[in-house]
């Protein structure tokens, strides 16, 4: 009986701590939401790496955005992504061509720029990982599991500056296998942006290819 009891309440600790991990990890990301949200724009540069061992692919990337609510102005790799709340224009400067899509909230999870500094809101599990010193900033990884069974996502470890509540790093690792990093470089908030940072502007693109999806 004694081993039954002693099984019993490992197993009560266990859930118990486990809570309290859930917890606190819930209540730093809502600190770091409450941050956010509470900025009228947001600017960053980031660097990047993607990784497939099995498919044999390694890939450094970098970039920038600017965001603004759900507006968003993003280079990947040479190609801006532009959001202005209805329609996302996708610009490839290589091939001189413009695809427009009428951008639908679809419930996906799927992590996008107008969603990055929130995604893990709503849709994952949360519990509090290692703690790293990154040059002196005390880094608290988050690791997130999605709750659809379905998700192209296995896990995804959120690195969180203590003490700015700020979004570090994200690490995903999708179930394909590969893994996808983002480091933020710099990181500014509320600062002045020009008029038409989310506005297409087509004469800009004279002679280009032009595509309307729908």
């Amino acid at each position: 009986m004694t081993r039954i009891y002693l099984m019993a309440f490992m197993c009560f600790a266990f859930a118990k701590a486990a809570t309290a991990q859930s917890t606190q990890a819930t209540k730093l990301l809502d600190e770091v939401a409450t941050k956010y949200n509470g900025y009228k724009n947001v600017m960053f540069t980031y660097k990047g790496n993607l990784k497939n061992v099995k498919a044999n692919f390694d890939t450094d990337l970098q970039g920038e955005a600017k965001l603004s609510g759900n507006k968003y102005n993003a280079t990947y790799n040479g190609t801006t992504y532009m959001f202005d709340g209805k329609k996302l224009y996708t610009i490839n400067r290589e091939d001189e061509q413009v695809t427009i899509a009428t951008q639908t909230n679809d419930g996906s999870e799927m992590i996008n720029p107008s969603n990055i500094m929130t995604f893990y809101q709503k849709g994952y599990t949360k519990d509090l990982d290692i703690v790293q010193n990154v040059k002196g900033r005390k880094i608290q990884y988050v690791k997130l599991k999605p709750i659809k069974s379905g998700s192209d996502y296995k896990s995804i470890l959120l690195g969180i500056d203590v003490n700015t509540k700020h979004i570090y790093n994200t690490i995903i690792t999708e179930r394909s296998g590969t893994v996808i990093t983002f480091t933020l470089k710099s990181f500014k908030t509320n600062e002045p942006l020009p008029r038409n940072s989310f506005i297409f502007d087509p004469t800009q693109y004279k002679n280009w290819d032009i595509e309307e999806m729908n």
